[in-house]
């Protein structure tokens, strides 16, 4: 494992990758690392914490391990340099505020299992342009999507049961919503 607050305020590390051994990421690892600019993270990881990569604000993209279940709150809030990311099929959850003010990222790659986007989960992210969901999820937790002000389509599948408050909060440039239906 890799322990709480292990590389926490290292602020010049450029680049980690971790070895077959970790399993965990904890909270906070490598909070606010805001010089790494790159992260390989073996499939032998099966959990990453809280807050584990918030402020790494230099990094730009990320391959997540097949084996995690659920990206934890704050995971990767405030890291503004990441431009796209793919959610493994092996996630059922994002956690509250897991992308949070990521403002450079335009788009997201949703695995086929999520079935839940919790709240605030992409919130801020104004540079994101569309979001396909799977057919699995049922549930958009209150503001989710709020402030992503370039998102212009979204396509919401027969499988969604709940959309929370302010799921769509200001999202200015929203053009085409389509709910399919059975």
């Amino acid at each position: 494992a890799i322990a709480y607050e292990a590389f926490y305020n290292c602020s010049n590390i450029t680049n980690i990758t971790i070895p077959n051994s970790v399993t965990v990421i904890d909270s906070k690892a490598f909070c606010n690392c805001s010089s790494l600019t790159s992260i390989e993270i073996p499939n032998s990881v099966t959990s990453i914490g809280n807050k584990a990569f918030m402020n790494c604000s230099g990094l730009t993209s990320i391959a997540l391990p097949e084996g995690i279940t659920s990206i934890a709150d704050h995971t990767f809030a405030n890291c503004s340099s990441i431009t796209s990311i793919t959610i493994p099929d092996s996630v059922t959850t994002i956690n509250n505020d897991a992308f949070r003010y990521c403002t450079g990222l335009i788009s997201i790659n949703v695995g086929n299992s999520v079935e839940a986007i919790e709240q605030s989960a992409f919130y801020g992210c104004n540079n994101l342009t569309n979001i396909t969901f799977p057919d699995a999820i049922t549930r958009i937790e209150y503001n989710s999507f709020a402030g992503c002000s370039s998102l212009s389509s979204v396509i919401i599948p027969e499988s969604m049961k709940y959309i929370g408050g302010n799921a769509f909060y200001d999202c200015v440039s929203l053009k085409s919503i389509v709910c399919k239906s059975a």
